[in-house]
């Protein structure tokens, strides 16, 4: 049997620190190390759940440094729970580099189910859910063109994130695409008190989020892009 430690992803609150299970609450108190994308942002959740215990930071600017550190403390037999500040470790924050060099290493990970942004943005849209992509966060620069091109060509609901001072942007663009006749849903403030959902064209969620305050993380969700749809759109 292996004297391997485990690596435990806990998803944490995206918004209602009531959002978190139980048994997430009483991994992060039994393990013996908690790493975390920002240690400011999680001790607050810490402190709520009297959780004590040790943290440390893991983040996309130091994920491949300490890499190999805590691979090895997982190989010494220490239990480790990686959150990040909001949501599902690995779904567009750090985590996917650590998962893959525990498999190769042979090293357990758990993954317990809970919050995540995309999937109350998805099922709140009204479109399709049996079939989706998920596409992250668009790119800021190099490949953002042909990103925007090759969506407009999908079928399947689209699902991807985006940040309130390239939103605007990201909404003209899906009109400079070719897709101004898509219905989509921009969800934002997720589980907060102000929570909020905006469905119509991308034209009709520009003039929304022109005349209102920009604020909090933003899910877009796009309508299937149907060959009929299509069709319609390249006669018009």
């Amino acid at each position: 049997m292996s004297e391997y430690g485990k690596l435990y992803l806990i998803p944490t609150p995206i918004g209602n620190l009531e959002d978190i299970t139980l048994r997430a609450i009483r991994i992060l108190k039994e393990c013996d190390l908690i790493l975390a994308e920002d240690t400011r942002v999680t001790v607050h959740l810490l402190k709520h759940y009297e959780i004590e215990n040790k943290l440390s930071s893991f983040h996309s600017f130091n994920e491949h440094k300490a890499l190999e550190r805590v691979i090895s403390e997982l190989e010494g037999g220490k239990n480790i729970a990686l959150v990040s500040d909001a949501g599902t470790p690995g779904i567009s924050d750090p985590g996917f580099l650590l998962v893959r060099g525990c498999v190769q290493k042979g090293i357990a990970v758990e993954c317990l189910p809970g919050a995540t942004a995309l999937i109350p943005a998805l099922v709140m849209s009204g479109f399709p859910t049996d079939s989706f992509v998920f596409e992250g966060f668009p790119p800021v620069k190099k490949g953002r063109k042909t990103w925007f091109e090759q969506i407009a060509k999908e079928e399947r609901t689209v699902v991807f994130y985006e940040s309130p001072h390239r939103l605007l942007k990201t909404l003209e663009e899906l009109i400079s695409s070719g897709q101004e006749k898509r219905n989509i849903s921009v969800a934002r403030e997720l589980s907060k008190k102000f929570e909020e959902i905006v469905r119509g064209t991308p034209a009709e969620v520009l003039h929304h989020f022109n005349t209102n305050i920009l604020k909090g993380e933003f899910v877009i969700v796009l309508d299937r892009n149907t060959p009929e749809k299509k069709r319609s759109r390249d006669e018009d």
